[in-house]
């Protein structure tokens, strides 16, 4: 559905007050809490089908079938040669930092969820800080230049929101200096750069599929890379190094995918057009009931470009007369359960706010739009209806 289609995209509903809320008809407020992330199950039948075929083969992980036929799928969607799927994305973080030599300082944005940091830290890397584009809410490659030092062995991207990376800017950085590059590509599954699927950039991508995701696989992340000894590497560390039986030729952990999360992975994929075309439709409604609230923006998603469209990322603007954290408390009190991503950011979350306590005095834009976000329930579940009564109800708190 067009954002401007007026026929099948009801304007704005009446201004009510909160209290009215309550008391008005059932549809007009939320008994049971409306949350951000609420997983995509889009066939449940296709589902179990995967889950059956997981018992008749009584192969439940170790590199199973359905693991190996997901990783096939996903890597022919992404256009890459290796999809390297793992148990979850942070430990898919973890090993592909690991098997790209990484160490010393690593540059990443702040404003990302706090495990991008955590993969670094918990190897003893030293995260290093960047600041982001306000207009993006990606990493400014200006501030990138400012953060390297001799001790500086790479940079994590983040495609926040699912919106690419300044991919070509961090790749001449990481070239010019002799350096790796790898995207954290947790949000951007689905998403293109120049028409080109995220997953092929950089040294590797990492994808999350959690359950929270616009793809899930319940719980799971993979690895995505066009380097064949890069993809070996990786085979080898997620299964403790094994090189076939009773042959340990690396070091490694258990970050392997289990076939239950495969099946799921196999079913969600699918139906992930549907799953998209449902975010869209739902982006299109948010913006058309929202567009007449001051000081409120909506983040858009660059119509030349593939995006889930999953995120429904507001800004509030010091036009506006409440706060961000008023609007939220507004939403709260209402059963949206709407979220601060990814306040107050990574350098003001521990260890890093005691090892880095300047941290953000080079991070302005980063500071600033944290205070800004308000991120809002989206999914399959989400009904046109639904939308409506948060707009009103942002209607009311925002002013």
């Amino acid at each position: 559905m067009a954002p401007n289609d007026s026929k099948n995209c009801p304007g704005p509903s009446r201004n009510i007050c909160l209290t009215d809320l309550a008391t008005e008809a059932p549809h007009q407020f939320f008994a049971e809490p409306l949350h951000v992330g609420r997983p995509n199950i889009a066939d449940r039948a296709a589902f179990m089908r995967q889950v059956e075929r997981v018992l008749d083969n009584q192969w439940l992980t170790n590199n199973g079938p359905l693991v190996q036929e997901f990783e096939q799928r996903v890597a022919e969607r992404l256009g890459v040669k290796h999809c390297v799927a793992m148990c979850n994305g942070t430990i898919a973080l973890e090993i592909a930092i690991r098997a790209l030599g990484l160490s010393g300082e690593v540059i990443i944005p702040s404003w990302t969820f706090v495990a991008t940091a955590h993969a670094l830290y918990w190897q003893s890397i030293t995260p290093v800080f960047a600041d982001i584009d306000p207009a993006t809410h990606n990493l400014d490659p200006v501030a990138v230049c400012k953060m390297i030092t001799p001790r500086t062995s790479g940079i994590i991207g983040v495609h926040l929101w699912g919106r690419a990376a300044p991919v070509d800017e961090l790749q001449q950085i990481a070239d010019e200096h002799g350096m790796k590059l790898m995207f954290d590509a947790a949000h951007a599954f689905g998403s293109s750069y120049q028409g080109q699927s995220i997953g092929c950039f950089g040294a590797c991508e990492v994808f999350s599929f959690h359950a929270t995701k616009a793809f899930n696989t319940m719980e799971g992340g993979a690895v995505a890379t066009n380097d064949d000894e890069l993809a070996e590497k990786l085979r080898l560390m997620r299964n403790f190094g094994f090189k076939g039986y009773d042959n340990v030729i690396h070091p490694g952990t258990n970050g392997k995918m289990i076939e239950v999360c495969a099946a799921m992975g196999l079913a969600n994929l699918d139906s992930f057009e549907t799953i998209v075309e449902k975010n869209r439709r739902n982006h299109a409604i948010y913006a058309h009931a929202l567009a007449d609230i001051p000081g409120i923006s909506l983040l858009d998603y660059d119509p030349s470009e593939c995006n889930s469209h999953h995120y429904i990322v507001l800004e509030v603007e010091e036009r506006c007369p409440a706060s961000r954290d008023e609007i939220i408390e507004g939403l709260h009190a209402q059963n949206v359960l709407a979220r601060k991503y990814f306040w107050p950011g990574a350098h003001r979350m521990q260890p890093y706010r005691d090892l880095f306590p300047h941290a953000g005095l080079m991070l302005p834009q980063t500071c600033s739009v944290a205070e800004r976000v308000v991120v809002l329930p989206n999914g399959l579940s989400l009904t046109e209806r639904d939308i409506l009564t948060v707009a009103d109800i942002l209607r009311v708190a925002s002013g």
